[in-house]
Order: structure tokens, then sequence, then C-alpha cells
């Protein structure tokens, strides 16, 4: 095989490779309940699981499904939840400090006592989200995310409107 033709070849072969696909062992351990700091939990599917005081601090969780699933004072610290989807999830106290939120969906979560610190909230839904005693929340943050007319932002914050 000549080298260009081997080269190409090659070059399709890495290209066809999912890079950073999901560890499905990580997946069930964390659905077993265990913590998983900095695992790759890529479109996990941890939906209508009870999982509180967590620690899944800096873990891929992109893509993930975490509807209404119950994780208290978990830590997600500097994790990837891009386009993860938390409708109707209950995380009161959890920690969010320096992760990326980009196009998540919290539409209808329960928030109270979550921490945003740094976090990156771009495109972020909180549609009908209860937040009023979220902490670490800027009007900066919030101005990169949208909400509805329920939805609850800590006091002297407000959350523009989703279209």
């Amino acid at each position: 095989m000549k080298p260009i033709a081997l080269l190409s070849a090659l070059a399709l072969l890495a290209l066809a490779a999912p890079a950073d696909a999901q560890n499905a062992s990580q997946i069930a351990a964390v659905r077993r309940g265990a913590n998983c700091p900095r695992c790759n939990l890529f479109q996990a599917d941890l939906s209508n699981l009870e999982l509180k005081n967590k620690n899944l601090a800096g873990a891929r969780l992109r893509q993930a499904d975490l509807s209404a699933a119950i994780m208290n004072r978990t830590r997600f610290t500097g994790g990837d939840l891009r386009d993860v989807n938390a409708y109707g999830a209950v995380l009161t106290g959890a920690s969010f400090a320096r992760a990326d939120l980009t196009n998540a969906s919290f539409v209808g979560a329960y928030l109270q006592g979550a921490n945003f610190s740094g976090a990156r909230l771009s495109g972020v839904n909180f549609s009908g989200a209860e937040m009023d005693r979220a902490t670490g929340l800027t009007q900066g943050q919030l101005s990169q995310a949208c909400g509805d007319d329920s939805t609850a932002p800590p006091r002297g914050l407000s959350i523009p409107r989703c279209r």
C-alpha cells in the first residue's frame, strides 16, 4: 500500500472511531449508587434514580438524562453537563460550581441551595425552576440563560424569558 493511501485510511479510521464514548461500567456503577469523580458518563440514563450525596465532580455527563432524579447534595463541580436533561430533577444543595451547563434543561427542577459559582449557563433553560435560594449566581450568568414567568431566581436577580 502506498504511504499516502495508508495515511488516508488511518485518518478515516480515526475519524470513524467514537472519541470519548460513554463508559458503560462507570454508568452502571453510578446507577448502583457509587461515587464516580472524573468518570465518563456521556449520555448516561440516570433518570428517576435517587442518588443523594454523590461525588461526580469533574465527570463528563454531557447529554445525560437526569430527569426526575433526586440528587440532593451531589457534587457536579467542574463537570461537563452540556446538553443535560434535568427536567423535574430535585437537586437541593447540589454543587455545579465551575461546571459547564451549556444548553442544559432544568425545566421544573428544584434547585434550592444549589451552588452555581463560576458555572457556565449559556443557553440553559430554567423554565419553572425553583431556584430562589440557589447560591453563587450572578446577573451575568443568568442573562445567558432563560426561564419563564414561574421561574424563581434569587432575590435581586432576573432571568430573560425563553423564546
